[in-house]
């Protein structure tokens, strides 16, 4: 809830919010997250005690809370913190489809290059990045998590910022046990090769039809194209036939008519690390930026989120993780008593492509893209709402939009998606990036 200047007042139940818009005192100023606008009240008018803003962070996910605490005498007379959740949202991240991007775009630039200069020399390496340079689908993940905390900030009175901070033991998680302080200068390539690792581990012969006696390439069991590292968890060695048949087939398709040798090797994987190492790298640049936001910003590790979760017999969800982040003596009877019945879903979709063509799967173009944003006042990712007296679809619908130059949209609901004219559109919200939707909290 904003006053009449725009300054973020204390957040107010839903139903008292109808009731201020009904008897025409606001008006909505946001649609997602709901936000409303007094129009006879100023900031001085009003009591504003501040809220928290907690943060749990995750590789393909993130939940923030907005909650505020009290102070309280329970039966006892003594004096507890008991802990409301007042608005959840859950940050999906897109920072696999930023890589598979960049990937896809070096493919099409190393084509280009290898056929206009075939002989070129190789080049030196020798370009620098900058101090705290991340990649981009990393650097993703940390202006998206800032960016929605600057948009709670903005509709909230946020007084400080409580993040967890988690460091994830890539080495332990490997193993799948805790090690000794020897074990972490040992590996399991520790005084051998790739290769002579693999052979000896593999008896010399192929993984997927037991061959030897002929020549044995390295394969990845999860393809590289596919998110596959070079692990040696991931790799195996194969025949020359065997490695072109699988190609970049996932192995469980591939052995799909051999249970038991499926098995047998899919039993040495081992946990991927790339979620696990994604956290390590943004960590403290998260932190640091987060500090951006001229708000009190207090890291806490994840078992003490982990702990207070627990103690509250909570489900392990993001958003709920974000309501438990800080500190919360549970023991001496501190309380999280409330928490958001629904969460509001919130991914990551970008402001469209910078590409001029549309490339066919050979990286060679299509077609030639509009450079026209906006058609009849509209532009893709807008929040519509759509009425339609007549047709399958009769009836209201709220979704975001894809234009068309002819002025038949595309508008994509929760029920699906379907065409429209835009005759029949009212713009309740201009695309910023994000879809949004919501689901409940379990």
């Amino acid at each position: 809830m904003l006053s009449k200047e725009g300054d973020p007042l204390m957040p107010c139940h839903p139903a008292r919010a109808r009731e201020l818009l009904g008897k025409g005192r606001a008006v909505v100023a946001r649609q997602v997250p709901f936000t409303i606008r007094l129009k006879d009240r100023a900031r001085a008018e009003s009591e504003v005690d501040g809220i928290q803003l907690r943060i749990d962070p995750g590789s393909k996910g993130t939940g923030l809370a907005l909650t505020d605490e009290k102070k309280e005498v329970d039966e006892q007379g003594a004096v507890v913190t008991v802990r409301r959740g007042l608005v959840a949202v859950e940050l999906q991240h897109r920072g696999d489809q930023v890589h598979r991007s960049m990937q896809q775009r070096a493919g099409y630039r190393h084509r280009r290059r290898s056929a206009n200069c075939r002989y070129r020399k190789p080049r030196s390496i020798n370009r620098t990045h900058p101090t705290g340079w991340l990649p981009p689908s990393l650097h993703h993940r940390v202006d998206t998590t800032y960016s929605q905390a600057a948009r709670l900030c903005r509709y909230a009175p946020v007084t400080d910022i409580h993040v967890e901070r988690v460091a994830f033991d890539t080495h332990a998680m490997s193993e799948g046990r805790a090690l000794t302080a020897s074990e972490y200068r040992q590996g399991a390539l520790a005084g051998t090769e790739a290769r002579a690792y693999l052979r000896a581990k593999w008896n010399n012969a192929c993984a997927y039809c037991d061959a030897t006696g002929v020549p044995l390439n390295i394969d990845h069991l999860r393809p590289r194209s596919r998110g596959g590292s070079d692990r040696i968890s991931n790799l195996v060695l194969a025949c020359a036939p065997c490695n072109q048949a699988k190609n970049n087939t996932p192995v469980e398709i591939f052995l799909a008519d051999q249970p038991d040798r499926l098995a047998k090797i899919v039993r040495q994987l081992r946990t991927p690390l790339r979620d696990a190492a994604a956290m390590n790298a943004t960590r403290s640049q998260l932190t640091e930026k987060l500090s951006d936001l001229g708000r009190p910003v207090h890291a806490w590790s994840g078992g003490r989120t982990k702990w207070n979760r627990s103690g509250m017999g909570l489900p392990k969800t993001h958003t709920l993780d974000a309501l438990s982040v800080g500190r919360l003596d549970h023991e001496s009877g501190d309380a999280i008593v409330r928490y958001p019945g629904r969460v509001v879903v919130v991914k990551a979709t970008g402001r469209g492509s910078y590409a001029r063509t549309t490339p066919d799967r050979f990286g060679f173009p299509r077609l030639r893209r509009s450079r026209t944003k906006q058609y009849f006042g509209y532009a893709t990712g807008d929040l519509v709402r759509a009425k339609l007296p007549t047709g399958n679809w009769a009836g209201t619908w709220t979704g975001r939009i894809s234009v068309r130059a002819n002025g038949q949209h595309s508008l994509t609901t929760s029920a699906g998606r379907f065409n429209v004219r835009h005759r029949n559109l009212r713009l309740m919200q201009r695309g910023d990036g994000y879809g949004y939707s919501t689901r409940p909290e379990p």
